[in-house]
């Protein structure tokens, strides 16, 4: 059973006493597991949809510079 969650973003930190449920204790929280193979599960929790987003796009790479300004000089010609 969870014990605590910790948000995977902002690091807030939420405790639960025992009797708690975990669904009544992180309403509005979010889970993600991302499955890595054969009975190997990441699990991350996020205490609100900003926090979430804000750790989606820093798994995201970042389109170089490069490649976007390029784009534009086939708009061009």
């Amino acid at each position: 059973m969870i014990e605590s969650c910790i948000c995977c973003s902002c690091g807030k930190k939420v405790e639960l006493s025992r009797g708690e449920l975990p669904c009544d204790v992180l309403h509005d929280w979010f889970m993600l597991s991302q499955l890595k193979g054969h009975e190997a599960v990441d699990r991350y929790c996020f205490c609100s949809l900003g926090c979430l987003k804000k750790w989606a796009d820093k798994q995201l790479p970042e389109v170089p510079d490069v490649f976007l300004e390029s784009l534009d000089e086939e708009d061009k010609d």
